[in-house]
């Protein structure tokens, strides 16, 4: 068999395999166009041809490999495109049908009642202050009259960073800060976090949440005092909500009280919420002392005022009927997906 006619047979047996189904397009390659393929082996013979023979077999020779190489494109654009036929077939939408909900995340019951605490007192006119939870000993004890001897600055309790600074234990500091750099009339409530060295269990945590109110101006009374928790309780517990005062001392207020309202869940019949005594203590509260005034550069012959102070934590649990605040804390989807 002559050169010319191992090079048609070599296109014609190539472009049969190519367009067989199921061809391996890669092997053909390498079969016939490969370093040691068909169409080398022939060419590898021209050596024996005449010089006139050369240039016609050379012509036909890159006619079968254009050939080759062109049914091998055709071939692979065929199947790409077959291919991407059955994967639009196989991967058909259809729009009518439902989607798949998205799972929504939840505000965390903490955040939905210091809302709610925010909100009920923004409508009783007060506003909103913030301050540094890396305190100054200074406003957070002295200027609240705290002596150094007194109880609450003791190292077990509280987390100090130098002699000078700590976290502060309480954000009646920020009320500190608002006398020195305000004056009267004053309406603000503090809400965040603060720091107490105790060990965790069902109902302490070395990290929780206040919110802190002061009310200064002239004429301000025990009387304005009791009616601002009266309607803060009613908006948060329910309008049968009643309150009462139980003689307390804090160091920044004289007089003071704790506070407790009537058990929102008996109605003061007494049940497991309220221990069977129909009151919840839920804050204290008192009128600022005259002391605490004077430090803030406010003059106690002009003015007065009250502060009280509630545990975002305490509310939340009474308000959910959480039995441990822990469960505040460790981001158990199970639990924070019931609010």
């Amino acid at each position: 068999m002559s050169m010319k006619e191992n090079l048609e047979q070599i296109r014609s047996e190539a472009l049969a395999a190519i367009a067989a189904d199921g061809a391996d397009l890669e092997a053909l390659r390498v079969k016939y166009l490969g370093k040691k393929g068909e169409l080398t082996a022939v060419l590898r013979g021209m050596g024996q041809l005449t010089p006139e023979e050369r240039p016609v077999v050379g012509q036909i020779a890159n006619e079968v490999r254009a050939d080759i190489e062109a049914a091998m494109t055709a071939r692979k654009e065929t199947l790409a495109a077959e291919a991407l036929e059955r994967r639009l077939k196989e991967e058909k939408l259809d729009v009518t049908m439902p989607g798949t909900a998205a799972k929504m995340g939840h505000v965390h019951p903490l955040n939905l009642v210091q809302r709610d605490l925010e909100d009920i007192f923004i409508g009783l006119g007060f506003s909103i202050e913030e301050g540094p939870e890396v305190e100054y000993d200074y406003y957070n004890f002295q200027a609240l009259n705290i002596p150094e001897e007194h109880p609450a600055r003791d190292t077990q309790d509280t987390f100090y960073i130098t002699e000078k600074m700590l976290l502060r234990t309480q954000t009646s500091s920020v009320q500190a800060r608002v006398m020195e750099n305000k004056k009267p009339p004053i309406r603000i409530i503090s809400p965040g976090r603060v720091y107490r060295s105790d060990a965790m269990d069902a109902t302490h945590s070395p990290l929780f949440h206040q919110l802190e109110g002061l009310v200064i101006d002239k004429g301000i009374t025990m009387g304005d005092l009791r009616g601002t928790l009266d309607t803060f309780a009613k908006q948060e517990f329910g309008s049968d909500t009643r309150i009462r005062f139980r003689p307390h001392h804090f160091p920044f207020t004289e007089p003071s009280a704790e506070v407790d309202i009537s058990c929102f869940v008996c109605g003061g019949k007494g049940c497991r919420l309220c221990k069977n005594e129909g009151w919840i203590e839920i804050l204290g509260a008192g009128m600022v002392h005259p002391h605490v005034l004077e430090m803030g550069g406010i003059d106690p012959t002009v003015y007065s005022g009250f502060a009280f102070g509630l545990g975002v934590e305490r509310i939340a649990m009474l308000k959910y009927h959480i039995d441990d605040i822990r469960h505040l804390y460790e981001n158990d989807v199970r639990f924070l997906s019931q609010f």
